[in-house]
């Protein structure tokens, strides 16, 4: 569980991180928040999670698809979601 806990809270800082690069115009840092933030996505996907939190990062993953203004400000909020679930864990 511990192990589940801070994946999903790297995972909300790596989101936290991309939209507040991508809303600077600093796209290439935001790259390397993007993979970091993927990559968290893949080590996720090989815990037990609840539908809630698949669902979740589901939708995180389908955002990175949008262009980057639309996608920053829907990672935002789903940086805030999962920062919400790891700290009650």
């Amino acid at each position: 569980m511990n192990d589940l806990k801070s994946i999903i809270g790297a995972l909300a800082m790596d989101l936290k991180r991309y939209a507040i690069s991508t809303n600077r115009g600093s796209f290439s840092i935001a790259n390397v928040f993007k993979k970091e933030a993927l990559a968290r996505s893949e080590e996720l996907k090989k815990q037990k999670l609840t539908p809630y939190l698949t669902k979740i990062l589901f939708a995180t993953e389908k955002s990175f698809k949008k262009t980057e203004k639309e996608a920053s400000e829907d990672l935002l909020m789903y940086s805030t979601l999962f920062q919400n679930i790891s700290q009650k864990m």
